[in-house]
């Protein structure tokens, strides 16, 4: 029997990146898969690569986090045509970097629109039936920017620290009802975003050695692997995991020195 064999999973934010890997882990464990993702486009793509390699039901949802109407639309239809939903992945996400007395107001608010408020609908979406069915596993992809500070990223660890404050208390409030919440704080993984960061900078190549030089494991993640932490806690494996995250950076956040 496979992992998460008949299981309803939704991913946010599951058009590339971290999210993809998510649901193509979920897919390959047996799980229904909904796949929440802004970009239509590639929503339907992913889930067009699941359908023909996994057999298990998937569904694209174009979704935007940030309205919460939206998410409680997604979490309806999913439940319609799917059954009732086992597994939350939210991992929709933006980076907003800047200067804290130049950054605009618009800037602070899209960040924590996407990073925080659209964990929150996510969470307030499901809890309902999960309660009710007295079972439920929410995953909050917060970041190694939750309780570590890197000058320059202003507020992007504000609102992720404010994800592992969402996880801890719901995990506590919903624990004793079957419902676990749970967090995973990935470092540097080979996504896109990273990339285009590396990208920006004025020696692309040498930013990316100086990364590299900083991890202890001289490489950065895979989305694989943090696909394959979700899951094990999605999975009935980690029922006494609770209120917890697991961080994934190969031992950066231990490192005292730069």
């Amino acid at each position: 029997m496979k992992r998460l064999e008949n299981k309803v999973a939704i991913v946010t934010g599951a058009g590339q990146g971290i999210g993809a890997a998510i649901a193509h882990a979920f897919a390959r464990e047996g799980a229904a898969v909904v796949l929440a993702e802004l970009d239509a486009e590639r929503g339907h793509r992913v889930a067009a690569e699941l359908s023909a390699l996994y057999a298990t039901p998937v569904l694209a949802i174009a979704t935007d986090v940030t309205q919460a109407d939206e998410v409680a639309r997604t979490v309806e239809t999913a439940a319609r045509e799917l059954g009732a939903i086992d597994i939350l992945v939210n991992n929709a996400g933006i980076n907003a970097f800047h200067d804290p007395l130049r950054m605009t107001e618009s800037e602070w608010r899209a960040c924590f629109a996407v990073d925080l408020d659209g964990v929150w609908h996510g969470c307030r979406a499901v809890l309902p039936g999960m309660l009710a069915a007295q079972h439920g596993s929410i995953i909050n992809i917060a970041s190694t920017h939750s309780f570590k500070i890197i000058p320059g990223c202003f507020p992007y660890p504000v609102a992720k620290h404010g994800v592992i404050g969402l996880t801890r208390a719901l995990g506590i409030e919903y624990a004793a009802r079957g419902v676990r919440v749970n967090a995973i704080a990935p470092g540097y993984i080979d996504t896109a975003l990273v990339r285009a960061e590396w990208a920006a900078q004025a020696d692309p190549q040498q930013a990316q050695r100086e990364t590299l030089a900083r991890i202890p494991q001289k490489r950065i993640g895979r989305p694989e692997e943090v696909a394959m932490t979700a899951v094990f806690l999605a999975s009935d494996e980690a029922p006494y995991i609770n209120a917890s995250c697991i961080t994934i950076d190969g031992g950066r956040s231990e490192l005292y020195h730069e």
